[in-house]
């Protein structure tokens, strides 16, 4: 490689785009790893440099809410991961997908989303862009009848997860890139979160746009905030310029924290993929568990879809007790390995009451008509051993 190259998505295998690609051959001082760019602002030698600077030629670093050294190679490498011709990085999740979504649409355009799906990205939607006068119509999960009736001449774009959160549906982006016909100018964008590029690629599939939160498996650790968007360098530089404007930049250290754990990506999701199909297997034939939600599993209502697109299933399983509320509480309070908390993608396991975590504030009824019952866990496993995990659940199985 080059000084100013990297390895390309069909030069090289996943593993190894995870370690690579992104990185210089030649980094300062002959470091091995990526150093942090801890600056906020960048000189010119001269105002010649300057000009040359505007007019693009060559394109150098200006002001660090435009970018950073550390920032270009994370996004490098998650391109590479994406097979996409670039990728943005962002404060957290939510910038890039409210961000993306700003940069895509204006007053009188007409947003899918699909209901299944992050709370904040459907409030977002229905409360925020709406402010602006942009319609959204929420439909069901993988329904592509569905939103194959809800294409407008104004659609700009129909965001889904896949798989989704919690219910962990998945959706055919081919058939959903189909829909696509001429006279529909749509934008496909897929958070991709629960899957990684591990798992699934969707822009190979058809997909415009990819989003994850890359605070869950891509970082891996617990301990950074991130978002990206990835995608054909046209929609990303748009989605730049709008970043530029409000501001929701990701923080050096945190792009390194991002760089290192991107390296390990591939081992940690595959056994992730393996301790969450071998729990899910063991909560759907427990005698307390009425019902299991794992794409990995033949009961899934999208396992088909999901044994056709995906390469591995995911580290999280959600499941319902038959429980009432504090039955249910009781249980999470049994468990000894499993941090209460509402993040994913660790190597720390975590598990949530979904009606608690995320839907306190509604009754029982309430959560009903959405879909959350009061008995709807969602665990995410992490890298502890598979034993370990299944005797801590059966231990609190036993508990209420």
């Amino acid at each position: 490689m080059s000084s100013d190259s990297w390895l390309p998505p069909d030069e090289a295998g996943l593993d190894t785009l995870a370690v690579h690609a992104g990185t210089r051959s030649e980094q300062p001082e002959g470091a091995v790893t990526v150093p942090i760019f801890q600056t906020s602002t960048y000189t010119f030698r001269d105002t010649a440099e300057l000009r040359s600077h505007f007019s693009g030629e060559p394109h150098r670093m200006e002001y660090g809410r435009y970018g950073n050294p550390t920032q270009v190679a994370c996004e490098r490498k998650l391109a590479a991961l994406e097979g996409t011709d670039a990728a943005l990085l962002f404060a957290s999740g939510m910038s890039a997908v409210t961000t993306t979504l700003l940069a895509l649409v204006r007053a009188g355009q007409h947003v899918i989303l699909v209901g299944d799906c992050y709370r904040r990205t459907r409030q977002f939607c229905q409360t925020v862009l709406a402010k602006f006068g942009v319609e959204t119509t929420l439909v069901g999960a993988g329904d592509l009848g569905a939103i194959d009736a809800a294409i407008q001449k104004n659609t700009r774009v129909v965001v889904t997860e896949s798989p989704t959160n919690p219910y962990l549906n998945c959706i055919d982006v081919a058939a959903l890139k189909a829909l696509k016909t001429k006279g529909r100018r749509f934008k496909v964008m897929i958070d991709a979160t629960f899957a990684t590029p591990i798992n699934m690629r969707p822009h190979a599939r058809g997909a415009d746009l990819v989003v994850h939160s890359a605070t869950k498996y891509l970082g891996g650790h617990n301990d950074l905030l991130a978002g990206v968007v990835c995608g054909s360098q046209p929609i990303i530089d748009a989605i730049r310029e709008m970043q530029g404007i409000l501001g929701g930049i990701v923080d050096p250290h945190a792009a390194y924290l991002l760089i290192r754990g991107l390296k390990t990506l591939p081992l940690r999701v595959r056994q992730q993929n393996a301790t969450a199909m071998r729990l899910a297997a063991m909560l759907e034939a427990h005698p307390k568990v009425d019902q299991v939600w794992y794409p990995g599993l033949e009961s899934h209502p999208t396992h088909a879809i999901a044994r056709e697109t995906m390469r591995g299933y995911g580290g999280v399983v959600s499941f319902a007790l038959k429980a009432d509320l504090d039955a249910t509480s009781r249980f999470i309070d049994a468990t000894r390995l499993f941090g209460i908390g509402p993040s994913l993608g660790g190597v720390e396991s975590l598990i949530e009451q979904v009606a608690l975590m995320s839907y306190i504030e509604l009754t029982t009824e309430q959560r009903a008509a959405i879909g959350i019952s009061d008995s709807l866990v969602r665990m995410a496993v992490g890298l502890e051993n598979v034993e370990d995990l299944e005797a801590d659940l059966l231990a609190a199985l036993e508990a209420f």
